[in-house]
């Protein structure tokens, strides 16, 4: 009896050291397998949660263009500009060949026709200087201009521009509101940029796009330097301010691409009525003509007394043994100008201009015409592949000078 209750005893105190060991080891390995039900916890509700990202500080953007608006629109004014025509009627000849002897024949007396034309302007000085294009008010006998707090008020032509399609006119007014101007000008392909005018008449409008393009070539005038947007330009926004995201004016909007489908008379570059495609004059040159028309009432530029065109237009004049991708090829010499009296000739080369390389024909033309009356220039060139050199003094380039584009 003593020995079997000994051995129980025994077995107690065996059984009971082996639970403190595993009790003491549980304790110990408890925090990690806690910790490890709990990463694995975590881990399974961020598999089973929606990943939500969050935009870098560089590609957030304003999420309204209002401030800009409010900034830009009260300089921008809508321009109506009256002028008198003289309309004659005519009787088309039935018979073809009459007609192309006789053509058609007054079928009644002339009459006066007023005619109207819609723009807008942006306003550059406070004292009422108002910059627009040339075609908006080109031959207006009365311009009126309506300004952003309901006000109308008569304008005056201070001068114009055909180059470049500007004009500058000028009401008795003060305190306006006046254009905030980009401190470089400078515009990129993708910025985002708002055309403020009054398209239709239907009163001022706001639309925004981004800058498609640079430097756009057009031939609808001598110096161009185009800023192409895909913001809505239409009928009424000639002359309207193209600005930045902040309300800067960046360019004056100014011609239009139509696409009318296959009929080739209802499509092609317009300067009055299109959509989709847009084109305005880079702010640098449009303040650079407000200034000089202020100044002088005309903008003075140097003139070489020449035609010019690209290599690229005229490859068949350039010799197959000179390929050429850089200069100007002569077009023509005006009599008593600058170029005649040193030589040049028609379908010579110019590859430099006081030792700058020419890119092309815009290049020499912005270059020509930085330059000032009675300056001294050098020209380098080839005349039938013999390199030669002149030295010529600019003259001012006359007011009704036609550039060949």
């Amino acid at each position: 009896m003593r020995r079997a209750t000994i051995r129980t005893l025994s077995f107690i105190l065996r059984f009971s050291a082996l639970g403190l060991a595993l009790a003491f080891l549980v304790s110990l390995l408890a925090p990690s397998i806690v910790e490890r039900l709990r990463g694995e916890r975590a881990s399974i509700a961020v598999q089973s949660s929606p990943r939500v990202s969050t935009p870098s500080s560089h590609s957030e953007g304003p999420v309204s263009y209002a401030d800009a608006v409010s900034r830009a629109a009260p300089a921008v004014v809508s321009i109506y500009a009256n002028k008198m025509t003289t309309v004659r009627q005519y009787r088309i000849i039935p018979d073809p060949v009459t007609r192309r002897l006789f053509g058609a024949i007054a079928a009644g007396p002339a009459y006066r026709k007023q005619e109207h034309s819609l723009g807008s302007g942006v306003v550059f000085s406070a004292d009422g200087y108002v910059l627009t294009n040339n075609h908006v008010i080109s031959g207006a006998d009365d311009i009126q201009i309506l300004l952003s707090d309901g006000r109308v008020s008569q304008a005056r032509v201070i001068g114009a521009d055909a180059d470049t399609d500007l004009a500058v006119l000028k009401i008795d007014a003060s305190d306006l509101p006046t254009i905030a101007v980009a401190d470089r000008g400078d515009v990129n392909v993708g910025d985002v940029v708002l055309a403020i005018g009054n398209p239709f008449g239907v009163g001022k409008t706001v639309t925004m796009g981004i800058v498609s393009a640079t430097g756009r070539q057009l031939r609808l005038s001598a110096y161009e330097d185009f800023i192409q947007t895909d913001a809505a330009i239409n009928f009424g926004n000639s002359g309207g301010a193209l600005v930045n995201a902040l309300g800067e004016l960046v360019g004056i909007n100014t011609a239009v691409y139509r696409n009318a489908g296959s009929d080739p008379r209802n499509g092609g570059l317009q300067k009055n009525n299109a959509e989709g495609i847009g084109f305005a004059i880079p702010v640098s040159t449009a303040k650079a003509v407000l200034d000089q028309i202020i100044s002088h009432g005309m903008v003075i530029r140097g003139w070489f007394g020449i035609e010019y065109a690209d290599m690229s237009a005229i490859s068949a004049a350039t010799p197959s043994t000179t390929p050429l991708q850089r200069g100007v090829i002569v077009t023509e010499v005006l009599p008593g100008g600058p170029g005649d009296s040193v030589g040049l000739r028609r379908g010579d080369i110019l590859l430099k201009l006081d030792g700058e390389d020419i890119i092309d024909q815009p290049d020499l033309r912005s270059h020509e015409a930085a330059l000032a009356p009675g300056s001294v220039a050098k020209l380098d060139g080839l005349r039938n592949g013999v390199p030669f050199s002149v030295e010529l003094t600019l003259m001012q380039r006359p007011q009704n000078a036609v550039t060949r584009t």
